[in-house]
């Protein structure tokens, strides 16, 4: 039988271990992958999931007033999506922020 401790302590450990996982993975495409918009998809891809998973499984968010999760999980979709644009836009991004 199954305390809800053990699950949790379960849950931790497999979230721990795909984050682990990914890291692995982004560290070979970052070693091995060129350069172009694809990596960049995926790697904002794998950012933005394994931002999901700090927040649902680390950050204890499920608690916390909505507004707050969807805060946070917002900031964890807008920043893979900034890569992407930097990396379609980012010449133009530099133009526009020099002073």
């Amino acid at each position: 039988m199954r305390t809800p401790r053990m699950h949790n302590e379960r849950s931790l450990t497999l979230a721990w271990l795909l984050l682990l996982g990914l890291t692995l993975v982004g560290a070979v495409l970052g070693n091995a992958g060129s350069p172009g918009l694809w990596v960049t998809v995926t790697v904002a891809a794998m950012m933005a999931f394994k931002g999901r998973v700090v927040i649902d499984h680390f950050l204890e968010l499920g608690g916390a007033h909505p507004s707050i999760r969807r805060l946070v999980r917002f900031y964890a979709v807008a920043l893979p999506v900034m890569l992407i644009l930097t990396d379609l836009f980012g010449p133009q991004i530099a133009w526009l922020t020099t002073l």
